[in-house]
């Protein structure tokens, strides 16, 4: 669980730092305000999700590791359990 706030707050972190990126250079292009909040938020999402698959490679494999870690402990615990079903 730590792992993963701690991917989705740098995710969510590099998301608000493009987009008020783009909101600074659309205000210094041009003058209205309700097409650059919705041009920087699209071109938000995509810079971010661009820059997040290099910047955050290294807490995205942690947390891969974590579920994967955590997915064959459930597995060992079914198979411990089936085993002993098979027993009685």
């Amino acid at each position: 669980m730590k792992y993963f706030l701690i991917y989705t707050a740098a995710r969510f972190a590099l998301f608000l730092a493009c987009w008020s990126v783009l909101i600074g250079i659309g205000a210094l292009v041009s003058d209205d305000n309700g097409t650059i909040m919705v041009w920087s938020l699209v071109g938000a999402a995509v810079v971010s999700s661009l820059l997040s698959l290099k910047v955050l490679n290294g807490p995205r494999e942690r947390f891969a590791q974590s579920v994967e870690e955590r997915a064959a402990r459930a597995k060992a615990k079914f198979e411990e359990m089936k085993t002993a079903e098979d027993v009685d």
